[in-house]
């Protein structure tokens, strides 16, 4: 209700100050923290890049580029240098150094952080000089400029001194400093946060870089209700609105003054199955696990209708998908994405031989306020498995207590829906993140516990192919095992859709991240 009213002053016009050059912006859920090592996440991550800057960033074409470093070389296979861009700040004044990014290698591995797998392969980190540092990796990586792309530099002071060098865990709702405060090298500074209602930044004047956005200020506001938000975009009180309904799309684009920013995104949407407790913490089957069985979840696949699910739910807006990544990630081959047609004769046939032939209850984990209509697509999917008399009860929730549910140490979940981006744009990230079994760094996300030693080998051998044939033939392979094996069940590739004022340049990545360094507005 408390979000509801805020929506509703919104519209009235207390919601916002008149201000010139004020981005104002709204979407239906809120960061959960202004710390980006907490969570894994692409609305979390891009908003932190506002403040955190990275050693090596990525251009509108999604190339990398310098930042905090200006160059790099490898003197060996395993040992990269970076050279330090002298001059930087971070916006108290402290001069970014080499210990600053020693610091925050400790911090990105230390308790609490999601983000331990940018670094899976470093062995160590080095400081050479006050400019000059050395990453010595266990192997060679011939991606690592691409895994670090998203990992913003702390600095060692700042975090020192307000009793924040390791991320609060966000999964037992712990804060500390950083959690509701920022401060880095980056092109804004935090001015304002209020959890779940607004969040207020402004340039960092001592900014390194030269600005692209013409910005004076930004506003954040969530209206967790979708048409109060199209509202407040069409009426004119907010200027862009980044979760669009699939449903108002049409009325959106037929509006005046107002556009539809449409493209693909890198994010998969899946479905995730314990495999690893031997009986589940949410289901009516006693002493065992139905999802150990290939065959349960090999129904499961069979029983759900993607292409129903992206005509009626996804209204179009969707590519239905049997990989954990898509089009626009390194390694995706459309000969690797082969989903099986929906047959529910043969679905039942595959739970009476796994001993289920009255099948089972259990309970599946969704957001409501995460990805393009989540709850939607859990309901659709609800349906379609009591038609093999699989009986799902949804727990439908807001992000803040889905992830802490899901993304628990001890995974207190079943059954989930979940999405992924590879932040290094290569098929490896998803593989690893997701599949590979847990080890400490290696499957942080694999919430379901799967495990497969033949994959396993697979990821490892693609993280250190250099030659691209060998490589995508060892992709492929790990395609074809996991989607034999039925680790995941894939549902779609989301389309990013955005909407924005006429005269409000928001230029739109495949990552779905918003830059508000490159955010321009006409002249107010």
């Amino acid at each position: 209700m408390r979000r509801f009213a805020l929506a509703a002053a919104l519209l009235c016009g207390t919601a916002f100050t008149a201000q010139a050059q004020t981005f104002r912006w709204a979407n239906d859920g809120d960061v959960n923290s202004m710390d980006p090592y907490t969570r894994q996440e692409t609305f979390l991550l891009s908003f932190g890049s506002n403040f955190y800057e990275p050693l090596v960033r990525r251009n509108r074409q999604m190339q990398p580029e310098p930042a905090l470093a200006e160059r790099w070389e490898q003197p060996s296979p395993t040992v990269w240098r970076f050279h330090l861009r002298r001059g930087v700040k971070f916006t108290d004044g402290t001069p970014f150094t080499a210990d600053d990014v020693v610091f925050s290698a400790e911090r990105v591995r230390a308790p609490g952080s999601n983000l331990q797998s940018v670094l899976a392969t470093v062995k160590e980190v080095r400081k050479i000089d006050d400019h000059t540092v050395e990453f010595e990796t266990s192997v060679p990586d011939p991606i690592l400029i691409q895994e670090i792309t998203n990992w913003g530099i702390f600095s060692r002071v700042w975090a020192e001194k307000n009793n924040a060098t390791r991320p609060a865990d966000l999964t037992s709702r712990e804060e500390n400093f950083a959690t509701r405060n920022a401060m880095g090298t980056g092109p804004f500074r935090l001015v304002l946060r209020e959890p779940d209602r607004r969040t207020i930044i402004e340039p960092n004047p001592d900014w390194w870089d030269k600005p692209e956005h013409n910005i004076q200020r930004a506003e954040l506001n969530i209206i967790a209700n979708d048409a109060t938000r199209v509202a407040a975009l069409l009426s004119g009180e907010v200027d862009f609105v980044y979760t669009v309904p699939p449903q108002d799309v049409d009325r959106i684009g037929r509006s005046q003054g107002v556009r539809i920013i449409q493209g693909p995104e890198l994010r998969t949407i899946f479905l995730g199955m314990d495999q690893m407790r031997p009986q589940l913490l949410k289901s009516d089957v006693q002493g065992k696990n139905p999802f150990q069985d290939v065959r349960v979840r090999r129904a499961m696949l069979l029983a759900i209708d993607m292409n129903a699910i992206q005509r009626t739910v996804m209204r179009g807006q969707s590519r239905p998908s049997n990989l954990i990544y898509g089009p626009g990630v390194n390694g995706f081959l459309e000969a690797d994405d082969v989903r099986p047609p929906v047959d529910l004769a043969a679905a039942r046939k595959l739970l009476t031989e796994a001993g289920y032939p009255n099948g089972f209850g259990v309970t599946m984990d969704c957001p409501n306020d995460r990805y393009v209509n989540d709850e939607a697509i859990c309901t659709a999917i609800v349906a379609m498995l009591a038609r093999i008399n699989i009986r799902v009860t949804l727990n439908a929730q807001t992000r803040a207590r889905y992830f802490a549910e899901i993304n628990a140490p001890r995974y207190n979940t079943s059954f989930y829906l979940l999405g992924w981006t590879p932040t290094t744009s290569d098929a490896h990230n998803a593989f690893f993140s997701l599949a590979g079994s847990r080890n400490g760094s290696r499957g942080v996300f694999n919430n379901g516990g799967y495990s497969n030693p033949q994959l396993d080998t697979l990821i490892d051998q693609m993280a250190v192919e250099t030659d691209p044939a060998k490589r995508q033939r060892i992709i492929s392979e790990a395609a074809r095992v996991l989607r034999e094996d039925v680790g995941y069940i894939p549902l779609h590739q989301q389309q990013i859709v955005w909407a924005a004022r006429n005269g409000v340049d928001v230029p739109q990545t495949a990552d779905n991240y918003i830059q508000l360094r490159w955010v321009r507005l006409p002249q107010r």
